[in-house]
């Protein structure tokens, strides 16, 4: 089932969007596309069906608060779980994550450990919520 999983990966960097993708990859999870902000992002969301997203904070056009928050205000996409992306561990971040809605936090630069840990963390949540 892990395998099918679609997801979108959002990062201004094309370098981080590739390194996420790859980590992804190597997980297991192939399918996977990318955005480079929350506009296109949510365009994308709106149009395809996704199962996952891994957004950065941090980008111009429209932030990944900005887009958490339109995410959750959706619908038809606010079951979908948003892991945040940060360069950094600002408490007043981790807070603002949480409370928007975000099924998860990670810190960069991270590890193939970490980020399967987080998307293994977050998914047994949503089993066991659904």
């Amino acid at each position: 089932m892990s395998n099918e999983m679609k997801f979108l990966v959002v990062d201004d960097f094309s370098t981080m969007r590739r390194i996420v993708r790859g980590l992804l990859k190597e997980i297991g999870y192939v399918n996977c596309e990318e955005a480079e902000d929350g506009v296109e992002a949510l365009s994308m969301l709106k149009a395809g069906k996704f199962d996952f997203v891994v957004s950065d904070i941090n980008m111009p056009n429209m932030t990944g608060f900005e887009l958490l928050k339109a995410i959750k205000e959706d619908p038809a996409l606010k079951h979908l779980p948003v892991l945040m992306v940060t360069a950094e561990a600002r408490k007043e971040d981790i807070v603002l994550a949480a409370q928007s809605g975000a099924a998860g936090y990670i810190v960069k630069p991270f590890t193939k450990a970490t980020l399967e840990e987080k998307v293994q963390k977050i998914m047994q949540k949503l089993a066991a919520a659904a």
